[in-house]
């Protein structure tokens, strides 16, 4: 499966990145060492969208917290950097995928990413992976 985040990045020229305990959904939960992943950097922390894309170094689930009934899964992951985003792709860009029926890639990230605007780590399919890689 491949996988994109959207989280904090404090460097996005980084040739490694860090991202502990994320949050996961739409099947992120199963991301592990070797997966593709493609890196967003959150506009709700000052980032710009589409930035990299990586192969995931190490993965490692992050314990539930006793007594607490509903949690999401979360992962901790490290990334190695294999591509630079040359084409901004963020928000605004898919926010004019909202027909949240019509079975496009950019309607997939938009759903998966803006419609709950959390950062979070989600499993994306072929198509959106595709559509992805044209922004390298």
């Amino acid at each position: 499966m491949i996988y994109a985040i959207k989280a904090e990045v404090d460097d996005p020229s980084a040739k490694m990145f860090e991202f502990r305990a994320q949050k996961t959904m739409y099947g992120g939960k199963s991301i592990a060492a070797g997966d593709t992943i493609f890196i967003f950097a959150s506009e709700n922390e000052g980032g710009q969208g589409l930035i990299a894309s990586g192969v995931v170094t190490s993965a490692k689930a992050v314990a539930r917290k006793p007594g607490i009934e509903r949690q999401t899964p979360r992962v901790s992951i490290t990334v190695r950097r294999t591509a630079v985003a040359k084409r901004r792709l963020g928000r605004a860009e898919l926010k004019l995928h909202a027909d949240w029926n019509d079975g496009r890639p950019g309607t997939e990230l938009n759903f998966k990413f803006y419609r709950q605007a959390t950062n979070k780590i989600v499993g994306i399919s072929d198509k959106a992976a595709a559509f992805l890689r044209k922004h390298f």
